[in-house]
């Protein structure tokens, strides 16, 4: 059991906590497409506040130092970065694993070449529907499947592994067959089947986006037949979304212990939707190094391990399975963080999450787009 205690562990290295092995690195909010399931805040960083490369380069050595292992670099559209390659090359060096994770639209010419020559070592492509409309409809980009699959050819030529990502919702759940086909077709590795998570922007697009239990059922077994169909060829990552599962998951493998977040002007975050809990002060990279805030800051450890737990929860056999789920869905259903996931059946709010998934799967409603104006 990982405790919740406070401080920086000893020089001999004894600690209950352990160290990250994962860095969501969001180099920026900046972005072409306009998604609706988007997950960032509702107030997006502005780009004179993001980290500029030499402070990107000091948290990526300090990550290195932590025992971090694997780098995600994200956004926003992470390619939005003139230093991309730089922070790429620099992760190389400390010997960080580096995923890019892009929208794979209006790169700038040699770019990928470039992020291949510094040492990228993965890259993850969003898209968001097998046909063109679709695709368009939903990032708000004409032309954007093109572009897309304009990439992911040429992250292949490159040799470069690539995974899929598809985020499902009511509108897209129903082509899942054509895009694990389309998957499979761009010689990716992997797909990751990823259900849209109401939070930050998804939250405001709730009643478009999420699917009926008939349409997540279907999904579910398209996947468990498409897994032996193509095993040894492609690896599909999929989870029931929380609205109609019976027990929650361990939101990044359980609070602060195995990932954290770093924002594009700093803030450091247990996890992506952190930022909506309120009246909780979030530290920065910019005052702070990367292993005090892992192990001393307040926020890491407010529901790190299991002591925190309501007590209807702390007797239950899988404390150390689901590590309490996800602190921000409690607060956007219960409106307490420190509450019981909804999405366990054994929580007082768990009717309330299917009634919302019930009345809101088959609501008519169009998309919000998001507005970037810089």
């Amino acid at each position: 059991m990982i405790s919740a205690k406070s401080g920086d562990p000893s020089e001999s290295g004894k600690s209950d906590v352990e160290p990250p092995l994962g860095l969501l690195a969001e180099l920026t909010h900046r972005c072409p497409l306009r998604c609706p399931y988007c997950s960032n805040p509702l107030e997006l960083e502005k780009r004179d506040t993001e980290l500029s490369t030499d402070e990107w380069r000091r948290v990526l050595s300090e990550a290195a130092g932590l025992g971090v292992l694997q780098v995600h670099l994200s956004g926003g559209e992470p390619t939005r970065r003139p230093d991309l390659a730089n922070l790429v090359e620099h992760c190389r060096g400390v010997g960080l694993y580096s995923n890019l994770i892009t929208a794979g639209v209006a790169f700038a010419a040699g770019l990928l070449e470039r992020l291949a020559e510094a040492g990228l070592d993965h890259v993850q492509l969003s898209v968001q529907a097998p046909e063109p409309a679709l695709n368009d409809l939903v990032t708000g980009r004409p032309g954007s499947l093109g572009e897309k699959l304009s990439t992911a050819q040429a992250v292949r030529d490159l040799d470069l592994p690539l995974t899929i990502n598809f985020v499902v919702h009511r509108l897209t759940i129903e082509r899942l067959p054509r895009m694990i086909e389309l998957a499979v077709d761009l010689g990716a590795r992997r797909l990751e089947v990823a259900h849209a998570q109401y939070h930050g922007w998804a939250l405001e697009n709730r009643q478009a986006l999420i699917p009926t239990r008939d349409q997540v059922m279907a999904a579910v077994d398209i996947v468990d037949r498409a897994r032996e169909s193509y095993r040894g060829r492609l690896v599909i990552d999929s989870v029931v979304p929380d609205y109609y599962a019976r027990y929650p998951k361990p939101c990044m493998g359980g609070w602060a212990r195995n990932s954290l977040n770093i924002t594009p002007s700093g803030r450091a975050l247990p996890c992506h939707a952190a930022e909506t809990i309120p009246g909780v002060e979030f530290p920065s990279v910019r005052s702070e190094d990367l292993k005090s805030i892992w192990y001393g800051s307040p926020l890491f450890q407010m529901y790190r391990g299991v002591d925190w737990l309501p007590d209807r929860c702390r007797g239950c056999d899988r404390r150390e399975i689901d590590w309490g789920g996800c602190r921000c869905q409690a607060l956007a259903i219960t409106g307490n963080a420190g509450e019981t996931d909804p999405a366990c059946e054994k929580s007082p709010w768990h009717d309330e999450l299917l009634s919302i998934a019930q009345r809101e799967s088959t609501a008519s409603t169009e998309f919000l787009y998001r507005s970037f104006s810089r």
